[in-house]
């Protein structure tokens, strides 16, 4: 056996006791309340609702709705997950570790920004914790190992792969519910990450967790995508520390400028972000926010950000990962044909 293929059985063997499934339960009654919504746009008029299946529904009248992956990051039971893996403020939520045993989990903390969520087991019993690493210093092409629950079906699921990018940006929702919006900073890997892998770790070769899997492009091969671990770490600092996450809100929506929306719309600049509301029911600039406080108005361009240029390859939102709550933001404001400095002290997203 060669010694690379020896160290990576290795690291899998040293990384698998901390990784779980977590399984998504509803119970019969409330299922049957919300299949009429959920399906009724779909069916053709007249049409019955279709009934859950008996073996479905187990001995306490729960279902099984899905499945995920996650990490034990302490031996006291804490996991690390995805949000839109345990979005459901009425699903049950159950763990199970490598040696089959099922536990109750309830849900600590969901990140307001990031597809991060932390549980912990309710059960009061000593579990093998992994190792976080630092996912600030990874290079293109490093050896990583993603590792979950493959389609809610194929446990202690392993894929080899290399670091494709790095800093990456995709739009999606958590839920079919919710609106979509824009992760950032993800690592793109081409090991294989499917429905189910959601959640689980992406580990080095030292079998240090550096990111939590968390998409895919459907249609497309070897692209997937994780969460970098940094943004879990401060998670679990803050729910350490406050009992709950605390990200920085500025409350604005806008538009990156670029060169083509400069000529195309007669701009002033070609970059910087420009002040603008999606739709009548949400402002440019949200009421009551800091932006607000501090006088940022619509058509404004934010030109800078501490001293830095806004551009599609850094936004707001880039800068905002880096502050936090109570931190003074400094923006460089085009308003007309003057430019302004905005200082806007951050406050807690809610």
């Amino acid at each position: 056996m060669k010694k690379e293929q020896s160290s990576i059985i290795q690291i899998i063997k040293k990384v698998m006791p901390s990784v779980v499934s977590i399984i998504i339960s509803k119970s019969l009654e409330e299922l049957e309340k919300e299949l009429p919504a959920t399906l009724s746009p779909y069916l053709p008029f007249g049409t019955p609702m279709p009934k859950i299946p008996e073996e479905e529904i187990d001995a306490h009248g729960m279902v099984k709705i899905g499945g995920g992956s996650g990490s034990i990051v302490n031996e006291s039971g804490i996991i690390l997950t995805n949000k839109h893996v345990v979005i459901d403020p009425k699903a049950e939520y159950t763990v199970i570790t490598q040696d089959n045993q099922k536990h109750p989990a309830e849900i600590l903390a969901r990140d307001p920004v990031n597809d991060v969520a932390i549980l912990k087991i309710k059960n009061k019993i000593k579990l093998p914790a992994i190792e976080l690493g630092d996912s600030d210093n990874l290079e293109l092409g490093q050896t990583v190992i993603a590792i979950g629950n493959a389609l809610g079906i194929f446990r202690n699921t392993v894929s080899l792969g290399i670091v494709s990018g790095l800093s990456r940006s995709l739009a999606a929702a958590v839920d079919l519910k919710a609106t979509v919006q824009e992760m950032r900073g993800l690592i793109q890997t081409d090991a294989a990450i499917n429905p189910g892998n959601s959640g689980g770790p992406l580990v080095d070769a030292n079998g240090r967790v550096i990111g939590i899997n968390t998409a895919i492009i459907f249609g497309a091969q070897n692209i997937g995508f994780a969460i970098p671990v940094n943004a879990a770490k401060r998670d679990l600092a803050d729910l350490k520390k406050y009992g709950r996450i605390r990200r920085p809100l500025l409350g604005l929506r806008y538009i990156i400028l670029d060169e083509d929306l400069k000529e195309k719309n007669h701009m002033p600049v070609g970059y910087g972000a420009l002040i603008a509301s999606e739709t009548h029911h949400h402002d440019g600039v949200v009421p009551d926010s800091p932006a607000y406080k501090a006088g940022i108005k619509e058509k404004d361009i934010i030109l800078e950000c501490n001293g830095e240029r806004i551009t599609k390859e850094k936004t707001i939102q880039d800068f905002l990962e880096n502050m936090s709550v109570g931190e003074i933001m400094n923006l460089k404001v085009l308003r007309k044909k003057k430019e302004l400095n905005v200082k806007v002290v951050l406050a807690e997203r809610k």
